[in-house]
């Protein structure tokens, strides 16, 4: 069953000059429950802008995207929050964890924005990513390494259905890296998740067995790739 669908979706910016330049232009797109891809995209390709539509945080210029059934981009601004509090999970880079609250207040806020606070749930993705004794430590007081596994138990806290990453990895060591991603990658076959990872690290994409390049499916992005 398809968790995400898109058709047709586009997205421009205006250039300082103000010509218009088109970002994405992704005829379709799909991602199936439980499937894992890893999209490659060099740095500006729309990678991040790709994910930021599917996620909500932006409404795309014209098409369709459905999420779990929803068709995400038909909803206005608070619609979407609400809908990707519930149904999606998105591990950014820098990780955006709130610095005054402790691992287990920031995954329980990222609760209170879906069905509810629930501290024994909390408590038990904290186990899940080996950190139940660091459930009252604030962020700064964990490793980088640390940091992302807090990250990824506030992501999957709501069991979303759709799993977001964007260059999840890009701030660890090798090690800490893998150790990372295999972390997203059982828990999210564990819930049934679908996952979406996008990363432009060789040694990453190589670990999924469906690996695409944004310039396949991404129209803007193929042309940008033909003119450099």
């Amino acid at each position: 069953m398809p968790v995400l669908e898109i058709s047709d979706l586009k997205k421009s910016y205006r250039n300082p000059d103000g010509a218009l330049q088109t970002i994405i232009d992704i005829p379709r797109f799909s991602a199936d429950e439980k499937q894992q891809i890893a999209l490659r995209g060099e740095s500006g390709s729309g990678k991040t802008t790709f994910l930021n539509l599917i996620a909500g945080i932006l409404k795309p210029d014209t098409g369709k995207i459905i999420v779990a059934d929803t068709e995400v981009s038909q909803l206005g601004e608070a619609g979407r929050d609400r809908f990707r509090a519930k149904n999606i999970g998105y591990i950014f880079q820098t990780f955006n964890l709130l610095q005054g609250y402790t691992c287990l207040e920031n995954v329980l806020l990222g609760m209170s924005f879906g069905p509810g606070a629930n501290k024994d749930r909390a408590l038990e993705l904290l186990k899940r990513v080996g950190l139940e004794q660091k459930a009252n430590h604030l962020p700064r007081q964990l490793s980088i390494g640390q940091q992302q596994r807090v990250a990824v138990a506030r992501a999957l806290a709501n069991e979303p259905k759709l799993v977001l990453a964007d260059e999840p990895t890009g701030n660890l060591d090798p090690k800490t890296a893998r150790e990372a991603l295999n972390l997203i990658r059982e828990t999210c076959w564990e819930r049934g998740a679908a996952f979406l990872l996008v990363s432009h690290d060789h040694h990453v994409l190589t670990q999924f067995q469906t690996r695409l390049n944004l310039a396949e499916i991404n129209r803007a992005a193929a042309v940008a790739e033909k003119l450099s």
